[in-house]
Formats: structure tokens, sequence, C-alpha cells
């Protein structure tokens, strides 16, 4: 299967691929939902765990989800310009890199994982729950990189389907695991929090098995008996995954400076933090499945040179994205207590919580304009400036308002106003430099 996107309705592409990717993301979210769920029936302290646990988890992700962007823009990029075999030399390599990456995020994870759990506050049996959940994740690192790299080379030829069928299976299955595992039964003993993480672990092992099948009826392996190593396309990947992959990594960090900040308020705040968050991806999951239309559009397009299409592109990506977020602010300013109430009957955390999405609800769109133009500019070969603005938004900004906050000796509603000011300040700078790029590029070609 290779669908070609340098032709025919953006209009139509845009549905045919985002909609089954927004619903694939949607169900891989709803295994932290799930998680986040299971963890609350534990106790408050295992779903704060799972809360200190998750910045570090979203690391390892973000790694290999900022890699396997790289290898949608390449693979499409050459598909653009109608040269088939180079697809599949980048796409061989980019698995061999993506093997290899794996090994080197597991050994990374479990050597500085106890360190960063102690700075957040997490000691005694708190840090022992934490580790117990994060450790089990860090192992089966290889099964999430290869699900991720694996996607990406379909996303690259137009397949969103397959990885929005196996998700949909795979939550499933996820919740009966999460069950067994954690009460135990059947000749299982309850592993308690350890069970969540064994349960992810045991489901992302069938999803990439899955997804490489689905790989195998594409041209993209043909030439696998001709596969040769090729460090100028790990350079390549290198280069182009570097910037999204860093700006995913300093999401992880932010979310790790939030909690920092966050942790002085009591666990119940890191509690209604960790669940907050898992709502707000619900929420913005139809505008993660707009990033990939987008992304595999514009690779295409910039390949072959139809630069009208990916302006088109754009703003029918917006369009949508704001009809999306507007659908989201109501749901979250209407329900905020009632989705915190199916995950914790703690009063405080679903006061917490809900305060937490009000603010929130608010940036919706904000999130859309960063993420529509990034995969732009991912697409467009041009990702440097996504580090530029992750540095800004994850790091710097965060940790300059949010030490003010804390000096002032403020209460837990400026550290999530300081977050809403960061995000839309963000988004309005990401919006003029990417249009500047893209006219850039489609009248000099730079």
């Amino acid at each position: 299967m290779h669908l070609d996107l340098t032709q025919g309705d953006i209009n139509t592409q845009i549905k045919k691929l985002a909609i089954p990717a927004s619903v694939g993301f949607f169900f891989h979210t709803m295994y932290n939902v799930t998680d986040t769920y299971f963890a609350g029936l534990i106790s408050t302290q295992a779903l704060s765990a799972l809360t200190l646990s998750f910045s570090v988890f979203f690391m390892m992700l973000a790694i290999a989800g900022g890699m396997s962007e790289a290898v949608t823009a390449l693979v499409g990029n050459a598909f653009g310009k109608k040269d088939t075999k180079a697809a599949g030399h980048i796409a061989l390599n980019a698995l061999f890199f993506g093997f290899f990456l794996s090994f080197v995020l597991t050994f990374a994870g479990v050597w500085a994982t106890p360190y960063l759990m102690k700075l957040l506050g997490a000691h005694g049996a708190y840090l022992e729950e934490s580790l117990a959940y994060i450790n089990i994740i860090l192992y089966g690192s290889v099964f999430f990189v290869f699900s991720w790299f694996i996607n990406a080379l379909l996303n690259a030829v137009g397949d969103t389907v397959s990885f929005r069928n196996i998700l949909i299976v795979s939550s499933v299955l996820n919740i009966v695991l999460d069950y067994w595992f954690v009460f135990g039964g059947l000749g299982v003993k309850p592993l308690g929090v350890g069970g969540i993480s064994s349960a992810t672990v045991v489901t992302e092992l069938i999803t990439a098995i899955y997804l490489f099948y689905k790989l195998t009826k594409t041209p993209l392996l043909r030439g696998y008996k001709e596969f040769t190593v090729d460090t100028a396309v790990f350079k390549e990947l290198i280069a182009q995954g570097l910037p999204p992959s860093a700006n995913m990594v300093l999401m992880a960090a932010g979310i790790f400076i939030i909690t920092y900040f966050a942790a002085p308020f009591g666990q119940e705040v890191v509690a209604a933090f960790g669940i907050g968050m898992r709502i707000e991806q619900i929420a913005l999951m139809p505008t993660i499945g707009l990033n990939v239309a987008v992304l595999a559009i514009v690779a295409q397009n910039n390949g072959a040179g139809h630069y009208e299409r990916i302006e088109e592109t754009l703003k029918t990506a917006l369009y949508y994205g704001g009809i999306v977020s507007l659908g989201g602010m109501v749901l979250l300013l209407a329900g905020a207590e009632g989705f915190m109430h199916v995950f914790s009957n703690d009063a405080n955390v679903i006061a917490q919580g809900a305060l937490y999405l009000r603010v929130e609800a608010f940036i919706l769109f904000s999130f859309v304009v960063i993420f529509v133009h990034l995969a732009m500019l991912q697409g467009i070969a041009k990702p440097n400036f996504i580090f530029t603005i992750s540095i800004f938004r994850q790091i710097i900004a965060p940790l300059l308002l949010l030490s003010l906050v804390s000096f002032l000796g403020l209460g837990v509603l400026w550290v999530w106003l300081s977050i809403a000011l960061i995000v839309t300040f963000s988004a309005f700078v990401t919006w003029r430099y990417s249009r500047g790029k893209l006219r850039a590029v489609s009248t000099n070609g730079v």
C-alpha cells in the first residue's frame, strides 16, 4: 500500500489520515488512562507515584517519537520524488537504528531514574512504588521504540489505519491485563503498581508484532536482501530527528519541572496533575491526528515541490483543529469534576484537578497551532526551530515564571496560569516563524 499525497483533494486526504490516527492515539492514551484508573484503585500514593514516573516514561517515548517523525519525513520525501528504492533503503536503516536506540534508552533510564525520583521527593515506600512501575517499562523499551518506528514508516506510505486497529484491540486487552496483574488470579500473584507496567509491556509487544506484519505488505521491505548499513542515513535521521526528539524530551522535562513546583502543594496536587494531563491528552487526540496527517502530506509534497498544497494543508488543519479545540474547551469547562471523579474519590484531588482542567481548556487551540506548524517544519526538512521554541516553552519560561510564583508564595492556580501564558505566547511565535520559513522555502528553496 502506498497513498500518493501529492495529488487529490487535501480536505479528503487530511480526513483519511487524521481520523484513523486520532482514533489510534485516543486508544493509545487509554493505556495511560487505564493505568491511572487502576493506580487510583490501589491508593492515592500509587496514583502520585505513577505521575512521578510519567515524566521519565515520557522522556523515553519522546526520543523514540521524535526520531520516528524524522523517519516519516525522510521516507515521505523519497516517495514524493517517486524514488521507492531510496524509501526502502531509508526504512531498513531506520529499523536498524531503532534497535540500538532501544538499548541506549534502557541503560540510561535504569541508571538515571532513581536520582530523578529522589529529586521529586520520592523516598521509602513512595520511591519503591515509583520504581516498581517505571523499571519494567524501561526494560521493555525495545517494543515501544519499534512500535513508533514501524508506525512512522506506515504513516509515510499513508497508512494510519493499521495503528488504529491494533491500538483498539490492545487497549482493551490492557484493561484485562491490568486487572489480572494488579489484583492477581489464575496463578498470577498480585503485582500492584508493577502489574500495571507489565500489562503495558505485553500489549506493546503485541502491537509491535502486528505493525511489523503490516509493514511487510508495503514496498518498504522489498529490498531487504540488498540491505547495507548506511551511516549517511543514520546521520540524516539524527539531524532530522534530534529537534523533534529534543522537543519531546523537553516536554517530558517540562512535566518534570511542573511536577517539581507542584509537589510542595502535596501528593493530592501531584495526583490531580497526573489525572488532568491524561484527560487533557484525550481532549487533544484529534489534534494529534492532524499532526500526523500534516507531516505525511507536507513531506510528500515538499519532495514533489508542490508548495501550494502545503499552504492548503495548513489552512485546512487549523480549521479542523479550531473546531475540535472549541468542543474540547466546552467539555472541560462543563465536566471537569465529573472527569476527575472517574479516577479518584479524593475530594481534594478532584477539586485540584478540576482547577487545572478549567485553565487548560482555554489553551487547547494554542496547542493545535504549535503541533500543526511544527509538523509542517518537520515535513519541509527545516526542523531546527523546534528545539529553540521547545527549550523556551518547556525549560526557560517555566523555570523563570514558576520560580517567581514560588518566591512570591502564590497558590497552585498561579502555577497553571503561568503554564497557560507560556503556551499561548509560544503558539504566536511558532506561527510567525513557520509562516516566514514556508514562504522562504517556496520562493527560494531554502
